[in-house]
């Protein structure tokens, strides 16, 4: 038998808040997540699983494989460990954690309401955050940045809220790295807000988050309805909170608190001069004279407000928040505006309100055990997202037409099956939502969030896999082309794809930008990805459907197209907002534009793609860029070296693009297959993804399905050939 583990090591501190990992067990449920601390006769009666021993980093067993020296052997080697990570409900889930702010938020509006964590949860998002606590002390924006006051003071707050005492090293450490930085009163706003609704800040602080832009017309930029999605859920709930005030009773840990977080007496500081108060550590940019200018009419509208108007706008930030728990099953799009909406509940209905009770039950669908600890992750999980990209490698290396894996594919094509989303939202117009009739969620039907690229994939994943003879026809036609009817739907004018609704602001809203922490986040964008997959779902299904709104999806598939080679940066690569980066968006372009035959030897938008890609390979044969490329918008190699992820989406794009240089391949196809260990699986590396620039985040399983994928496509274009003489 072969041992291997995820290889971590907690840090002194860490481990001093390690519970017994071998309690803890993982409820499914329809892609939903429950990790759950077992007494120890319940643990005896119910052995931990493979997937259970490998998501939370302890040692496990498997037949042993040898090494490989041929790209089958390590396709058969990777898929024998990944298909063991597949749930009882059919899915491949995990963590896509990342942001340090996201969970902190749960655990502080969880205190305002009166909620308990167990003892074991608190334990293990205790050992998470000392895992990733800076040397310098602190935290910063997301794991391993660089310490900010924002993440610094709501992973303080978080920490001792859970029980930790200041005399702790780890907090001894970041109260010194805060005050350094200027203490908790140079937050930025985000980091204000959630201090102000704990007792820990004063409103008159913060830059005003006025609801009344809700009252704007719909038609104007102004109102929140045009805005990123993500941004407009998070703007509502504060919005509803500032404009009544909120602040949690004064309790004898936030009196601690006022002592601890700053540098000067609570009573003693000019919370109006705090306002413009921003650590250059947090602020992602200057603030422009537009941004200020904005900044001095907020501060004075508060002047001159309108009562009746406040009455007005909060009420109808309320009916927001309440259509957006409604349609989300109490979930929320995602864990940050989650936790902001449920104190507005709480607020407004009070604890004992189905509304709030409903979140408390889902305040676990987000958490996930990590080898490091428990955190939040920045979605319910991937549940959807990761099941489908699954199941076409499996589709792309053979895998999926073996007799013996068929069950896993059935149980694969169930979940997709449960996971679309049959109905359009309560409330659809005045809600400022997209229509989901059709869609696939990234995460859970019950998310009930529809998404271009995820609906594409699920798709394109469906009809490949229920053309095999032997699978069951679980999804009629009528809804994939319900499906299509939707993606066809979200297009921008134009041509290309955004991914939760088309945009519907001009670009030149970002000008009033007032998150100081991200770039790029008022309105939603176009992204090659996006389109990529939309043109990869489009090309399959006119295959399969081909009098189904021909004239539509061919229209459809020309204008991607067109996107795509116009939206080709300088240096012949892609950008990508969602994967790291260059490498990421290539890969999905190339596949995209191989759909309609454009490929290195006839076209130059291919020919530089290629150039672009093989210019930074590593001398090893790998690629590794590293996060920094998003917010340089030029490629940035990995200090870390070649990356599992990176090569992957390096070698799809290149394969897509019928690549000449065969050595180049030959070499990435090598590098993959000498990082795959005996158990086949591959160690985890730099962060995967992204969300909003310049946040990093983690996607485990891409290391997993998208380097089959590579592999799979590479034997069946360039064969078999032995990489290596001898098994090393």
């Amino acid at each position: 038998m072969a041992v291997g583990s995820a290889g971590h090591v907690d840090s002194k501190a860490a481990s001093e808040y390690r519970t017994d990992l071998k309690r803890w067990r993982l409820n499914v449920h329809q892609g939903r997540h429950m990790w759950v601390y077992l007494n120890e006769d319940d643990s005896q009666q119910r052995p931990q699983t493979f997937l259970e021993n490998y998501w939370l980093g302890q040692e496990f067993q498997l037949p042993e494989m040898g090494r490989p020296t041929c790209p089958q052997d390590a396709l058969d080697n990777g898929w024998e460990f990944f298909k063991r990570l597949q749930t009882e409900d059919g899915h491949w889930g995990c963590n896509d954690d990342g942001p340090l702010f996201v969970t902190s938020g749960i655990v502080i509006a969880s205190y305002i309401i009166g909620v308990q964590f167990p003892q074991a949860i608190k334990d293990e998002m205790c050992r998470y955050l000392m895992n990733f606590a800076n040397g310098e002390g602190g935290w910063g924006l997301w794991i391993n940045s660089p310490s900010t006051v924002f993440g610094t003071t709501m992973n303080y707050v978080m920490l001792r809220i859970l029980g930790v005492p200041p005399s702790h090293p780890v907090l001894i450490q970041a109260r010194a790295a805060l005050h350094r930085m200027g203490s908790a009163t140079a937050l930025p706003t985000w980091g204000k807000f959630w201090m102000c609704v704990l007792g820990l800040y004063e409103w008159d602080g913060m830059l005003p988050l006025i609801p009344e832009p809700l009252l704007v017309p719909e038609v104007l930029p102004l109102n929140p309805g045009k805005w990123w999605v993500h941004t407009r859920n998070v703007f509502v709930s504060m919005s509803y909170l500032y404009g009544v005030r909120f602040s949690a009773p004064l309790t004898q840990l936030i009196r601690d608190l006022r002592e601890e977080l700053y540098d000067a007496p609570y009573d003693t500081i000019n919370w109006f001069a705090q306002r413009s108060n921003i650590s250059d550590r947090d602020r992602l940019c200057p603030q422009t004279f537009i941004q200020k200018s904005v900044a001095t009419a907020l501060c004075s509208y508060e002047y001159i407000k309108v009562p009746f108007l406040r009455r007005l706008a909060v009420n109808e930030a309320l009916f927001q928040v309440e259509m957006e728990v409604r349609n989300t099953n109490y979930l929320c799009i995602a864990p940050v505006s989650f936790a902001s909406n449920m104190l507005v509940m709480f607020h407004a209905h009070g604890i004992n309100s189905h509304w709030v009770k409903g979140m408390v039950d889902r305040i676990i669908d987000p958490m996930w055990m990590c080898r490091e600890g428990m955190a939040a992750s920045g979605t319910n999980g991937t549940s959807l997202w990761d099941t489908v990209f699954t199941v076409q490698a499996a589709l792309d290396g053979g895998l999926a037409q073996r007799p013996e894996n068929h069950e896993i594919m059935v149980k694969a094509l169930q979940f997709i099956d449960v996971s679309q989303i049959r109905e359009n939202p309560l409330g659809l117009a005045h809600g400022y939502r997209q229509r989901t009739k059709g869609a696939w969620p990234f995460s859970t039907r019950d998310q009930a969030y529809a998404v271009s690229d995820t609906t594409a994939e699920a798709v394109r994943a469906v009809i490949q896999l229920q053309a095999l003879e032997s699978m069951p026809k679980l999804i009629a036609d009528d809804r994939l082309q319900d499906a299509v009817d939707l993606i066809l739907g979200m297009e921008n004018k134009g041509g290309g794809y955004s991914a939760f609704e088309p945009v519907r602001a001009p670009k030149a809203l970002e000008l009033i930008n007032i998150t100081e922490l991200y770039d790029d986040v008022m309105t939603d964008n176009l992204y090659p990805e996006c389109t990529s997959s939309v043109l990869l779902c489009l090309d399959t299904f006119s295959k399969a459907f081909p009098l189904y709104r021909a004239v539509d999806v061919q229209a459809c598939i020309g204008r991607c197209v067109r996107y795509l080679v116009k939206s080709q940066h300088p240096c012949g690569g892609w950008i990508a907002s969602w994967g790291i980066c260059f490498t990421y968006a290539t890969m999905f372009a190339l596949q995209g534009l191989e759909t309609v035959g454009l490929k290195e030897r006839n076209s130059e938008v291919c020919r530089n793609a290629c150039r672009f890609l093989l210019a930074h390979q590593n001398a090893d044969g790998g690629w590794g860029e590293d996060l920094e490329s998003i917010k340089q918008k030029r490629y940035v190699h990995d200090p870390a070296g070649s990356q599992v992820t990176c090569t992957a989406y390096a070698l799809n794009g290149l394969i897509a693009a019928h690549c000449s240089d065969a050595v180049a391949l030959r070499r990435g196809i090598a590098w993959l297959v000498r990082q795959q260990r005996e158990t086949g699986d591959w160690v985890p590396g730099s962060l995967e993804g992204i969300f909003a620039c310049p946040g990093g985040m983690r996607y485990p399983n891409y290391k997993f399905h998208f380097t089959l994928s590579a592999i799979g496509k590479y034997i069946d274009r360039y064969g078999n050939e032995a990489l290596f003489e001898e098994k090393k």
